[in-house]
């Protein structure tokens, strides 16, 4: 039978772990990233679910002749914008498995 009580102990570390690590799931969740591209020309937001939320573009960048840059600069802030979330999550997530064999999770 003592086996048990440190089975059920274990049990309830994993049940702690796994509250504390929804709760940081949801704080990412509610974080803003943001990202600018062409000094500031461009700029890209987003939340913690990699979900683009804005996007604000300053006029003297848009130039009906050079499109292809207005894109490159679209594209070079959202995805810095989301390597900043995937940063930031496998940071605060990331302490959850650290020393656990194949992360366990």
């Amino acid at each position: 039978m003592r086996g048990g009580g440190n089975m059920n102990n274990m049990m309830k570390q994993m049940q702690k772990m796994q509250k504390k690590m929804m709760k940081a799931q949801e704080e990412l969740y509610e974080m803003t990233f943001e990202s600018s591209a062409g000094g500031g020309m461009v700029k890209v937001t987003a939340n913690g679910k990699k979900e683009i939320t804005d996007v604000a573009i300053d006029e003297e960048v848009v130039d009906p002749d050079d499109v292809e840059m207005l894109q490159d600069l679209i594209i070079t802030a959202t995805n810095d914008v989301l390597k900043q979330v995937d940063d930031k999550t496998n940071d605060t997530m990331g302490q959850f498995t650290k020393g656990m064999p194949g992360g366990m999770f």
